[in-house]
């Protein structure tokens, strides 16, 4: 299989980072600024940067909705820092303006360690990616106060004030992270979500076969 087209929101934030390490990671790497080019990727990225801004800007370019049915479709979809506050589907301490694309069942607290003078750098194991814990780099970051049944926690903070914060999670196709492996150079988060973005394409590809496959016995 070819390397998966892997967008990368390109209306503030981190993109050049986000899709350097995208390259690292084996994906072609594109921008995302309008619908169409939405809809030519395989997964997505929602990168680091300020989720209200993102928010209003994508709504200007006509991105909001089409996002939002592009998730709710079953995109694959990675969100870090900003990311993950732009797929939650509740944020506590958000402007009364806050939009979100939601998909994720999780309750996340903007700005929750702090401001930017209380950015830190902590080692985060995170399940699924091997090697040891990955250095999480943390920018005004949120974390996840609360979670569904169905959401699955890839990685907590250990140690500190915050010991046991969630920062990590994957529901579905969707994963985020409310630090930003795009600032480290090291590729083994995006690793993580180019292999979720082959196996959900591999699934698709299985689905739209057996489907004309069913239509061909219908007519036959």
């Amino acid at each position: 299989m070819s390397a998966p087209s892997i967008g990368v929101l390109a209306l503030q934030g981190d993109v050049r980072e986000h899709t350097a390490a995208l390259h690292a990671a084996g994906a072609v790497a594109v921008p995302v600024r309008r619908p169409q080019e939405l809809a030519a990727v395989d997964g997505l990225v929602l990168p680091g940067g300020e989720s209200t801004t993102m928010a209003k800007l994508a709504d200007r370019f006509g991105l909001l909705g089409p996002l939002r049915a592009a998730v709710a479709g079953g995109l694959p979809v990675y969100g870090s820092c900003a990311g993950m506050i732009m797929l939650a589907d509740r944020v506590l301490d958000a402007p009364a303006d806050q939009q979100t694309l939601g998909g994720l069942d999780v309750t996340v607290r903007r700005n929750a360690f702090g401001r930017q003078v209380d950015s830190f750098e902590s080692e985060v194991a995170i399940a699924g990616v091997e090697g040891g814990p990955v250095h999480a780099v943390f920018i005004r970051a949120p974390w996840v106060e609360a979670a569904g049944a169905d959401v699955q926690v890839l990685g907590r903070v250990e140690g500190g004030p915050a010991d046991g914060r969630i920062v990590a999670v994957r529901q579905g196709r969707l994963v985020a992270t409310s630090f930003h492996p795009e600032l480290t150079g090291d590729p083994r988060v995006h690793a993580l979500f180019v292999e979720l973005v082959q196996a959900a394409r591999a699934e698709d590809l299985s689905s739209t076969g057996a489907a004309v496959g069913a239509g061909s016995e219908e007519k036959s």
